[in-house]
């Protein structure tokens, strides 16, 4: 019942859902006024001529990166109930005969639901529109790799938010937090600026968050395959060299990643965030 009453106060507020997919909309708006443009042009030169394939290329790169930010952006907007509730009506949840650790598990997996809810949503819309503009779908291993993707996350999302949310007691704090996230997230993603273009320690940072996997780990399933027939006339270290330079894989010194890689850093991250939030919570009853 505690995770129906999260949900339910979640989407009966159309204006946090709405600024929770404020980074989204941000994206979808620059991708369509001028990001693109560049971005297809980069790639045209790069190729040294043209292909109707370019176009749903660059999209599939930057959408994946979208809805590894939903599955953020959502999270940490659904956690605005446990914020609102620990300003205003912490003392009627604690003196309720329900244990906390049932109204924390309430929050956790209420805004997991969330997150997971609406990054399908937005999955289901990018596969859309790439059939719509004639790109290749996945195969049967390919959509199980997304589902695989986006669970983990949003489960990886989901736990980073909750830990910062362990600090934060009013909802004006939270708003200012959320502000902040929104604004980030375009650019640890890799969405606004290509990651290959960027200085060394900046990417260096870049591919040590956590959820700058998630968007690998989308990219590679969603644009692989058109990449694989732009480049099949070129050297291949040339294909490499953009898989880098737009996230789609990460390079660290000889090593490169892989999707199970990035899978592993997901599955690693989400487990020590939500032990570590507990672990919080458990010292601050005590």
């Amino acid at each position: 019942m505690l995770i129906k009453r999260n949900l339910l106060l979640f989407f009966r507020d159309r204006e946090n859902v709405f600024f929770s997919l404020l980074a989204v909309f941000i994206i979808i708006g620059l991708y369509v006024l001028f990001l693109g443009d560049i971005m297809e042009q980069g790639l045209r030169a790069q190729l040294g001529f043209d292909s109707d394939k370019i176009g749903v290329t660059m999209a599939s790169l930057t959408l994946a990166g979208m809805v590894a930010v939903t599955s953020v952006t959502s999270s940490l907007g659904s956690i605005s109930v446990g914020i609102s509730d620990k300003e205003s009506a912490a003392k009627d949840f604690l003196t309720s005969p329900v244990s906390r650790g049932k109204i924390m598990f309430s929050y956790m997996t209420g805004s997991a639901a969330v997150g997971f809810i609406m990054t399908l949503a937005a999955l289901v819309l990018v596969l859309a529109y790439i059939a719509l503009n004639g790109g290749a779908l996945p195969c049967a291993v390919g959509f199980a790799r997304l589902l695989l993707t986006a669970v983990l996350s949003v489960l990886c999302g989901n736990a980073i938010v909750y830990f910062i949310a362990v600090f934060v007691k009013t909802v004006n704090a939270f708003s200012a937090l959320s502000t902040v996230v929104g604004t980030m997230i375009g650019f640890l993603m890799g969405i606004y600026i290509p990651i290959g273009q960027l200085p060394g320690a900046v990417q260096w940072v870049i591919k040590c968050f956590p959820m700058t996997h998630a968007a690998s780990m989308f990219r590679q399933v969603l644009a692989d395959g058109e990449l694989a027939v732009l480049f099949a006339g070129a050297p291949p270290e040339s294909l490499d060299r953009f898989r880098e330079t737009f996230g789609v894989v990460f390079s660290y010194g000889g090593f490169t990643s892989s999707f199970w890689f990035s899978a592993a850093v997901l599955a690693a991250t989400t487990a020590v965030f939500y032990i570590a939030s507990l672990a919080l919570m458990k010292a601050r009853r005590g």
